[in-house]
């Protein structure tokens, strides 16, 4: 279609927005990072790439003039921080890059399994203080990965936990059809089932009314006292006070922890000191060309878009992923 304007709600010195200059000669790009920038060409827009950042307060001043609008395609894979009732509630097609980072989180998962599981911590802690004392360490092989939210990342995660002999269970909100990777399913219903077979949990759930606090007190009470919580989709998934004491009292082994309730995590918060705790600034999927694989993914949806086909990572705006 000739004349068509593909708005951008992002830093338009963004290295990787680069990129666009692939799509097609007729295709006019309109970038800014405030909806000031983008109000003039919002009337005739089909399509808007919004990006990965603080976007939200802009999307919905800018929402009044986007009388045209499809299409919004986010190069985030959560939801929660853009959406708002307008959006939700228009027929505008909602795309994310759920699943785009699934490699890197997996590989990261494995890896805060491998920190608690060969006592890595201990090892630095020896070698910095020049002691030579030998001790146990112990295989993933055999032990238990319980998934929370069994999607691109879970998935990632467990292929590469099967790798290390490791036994899968895994939880949906409904029966799911038999899975090569998954010893055993369960449903949302039995969840309090699931968590007491977990030497590790991976949490991978996206934020929803319905997975807001699903790890609570009573629940983290549920996994065995070894076991260690990684969480990679969401910090308010998991009660955070209730983790703390939990970690504090020793009741489970540790936690891996990439998304937090707030972030950046403030100052004197107590998981920056305990000993238990393995923290990453929600960095694990921040590879060299997280960015550009987002972008690649855009380009290839803005493709199928472009040509009537069907659009992948199609979100459930109403239901929050």
């Amino acid at each position: 279609m000739p004349n068509e304007t593909l708005l951008v709600l992002h830093d338009p010195t963004a290295r990787h927005l680069a990129l666009l200059e692939r799509l097609p000669p007729e295709i006019r790009i309109v970038a800014s990072g405030e909806a000031a920038g983008l109000r003039a060409a919002a009337p005739e827009a089909r399509a808007l790439l919004l990006g990965a950042g603080p976007y939200r307060a802009e999307l919905e001043a800018l929402w009044p003039d986007l009388q045209n609008l499809e299409w919004i395609h986010a190069l985030s894979a959560g939801l929660e921080g853009f959406l708002f009732p307008a959006l939700v509630e228009s027929p505008v097609v909602l795309t994310n890059s759920a699943g785009v980072f699934a490699r890197s989180l997996g590989e990261f998962a494995l890896a805060g399994m491998l920190y608690f599981a060969k006592d890595l911590a201990r090892m630095k802690r020896q070698q910095t203080a020049g002691e030579w004392t030998c001790f146990d360490v112990e295989e993933l092989h055999q032990r238990t990965l319980a998934v929370v939210g069994f999607g691109a990342i879970g998935r990632a995660a467990a292929a590469r936990a099967r790798a290390f002999g490791m036994k899968i269970h895994a939880m949906r909100r409904s029966v799911a059809a038999p899975d090569p990777l998954v010893d055993r399913w369960f449903t949302s219903e039995d969840l309090d089932a699931m968590l007491s077979t977990a030497d590790y949990l991976l949490v991978s759930a996206p934020l929803t009314p319905a997975t807001r606090g699903l790890l609570d007190a009573r629940r983290l009470a549920l996994l065995p006292p070894h076991s260690v919580l990684i969480n990679l989709g969401r910090g308010p998934v998991v009660v955070e006070a209730a983790l703390i004491e939990a970690l504090r009292q020793r009741r489970i082994r540790g936690a891996v922890l990439d998304v937090f309730g707030t972030e950046p995590l403030p100052a004197g918060h107590p998981f920056w000191t305990m000993d238990n705790v393995l923290l990453s600034p929600h960095t694990a999927d921040h590879t060299a060309t997280w960015l550009t694989e987002a972008m690649e993914f855009f380009l290839d949806n803005f493709e199928r878009w472009h040509t009537g086909q069907p659009l992948l990572n199609v979100t459930r705006k109403s239901e929050g992923y």
